[in-house]
């Protein structure tokens, strides 16, 4: 990816969280570029220096949101595209 995504989904390829936040973001029609800890390292260390210790993190702008929240999902995007 040439620019950097506005939307990070940090997985892991048996997490069932993982696979509701993905179809949350697909069914509202949000891009987002996945990061699987498990078939990565750098992705594993790069969510380790959030401070997050878990997936489904989502990154969207400058919010983690840990779990598959759908309210904190709904407010950060609408937080992003107030912003763009």
């Amino acid at each position: 990816m040439s620019e950097k995504a506005e939307v990070i989904v940090y997985s892991s390829t048996h997490c069932h969280y993982c696979g509701q936040v993905k179809n949350f973001l697909k069914e509202n029609q949000v891009d987002f570029e996945e990061r699987n800890i498990d078939l990565d390292e750098t992705y594993a260390e790069e969510l380790w220096n959030t401070g997050m210790r878990s997936v489904p993190v989502t990154v969207i702008g400058e919010t983690n949101i840990l779990g598959f929240n759908q309210t904190a999902l709904s407010k950060a995007l609408l937080t992003l595209k107030e912003n763009s």
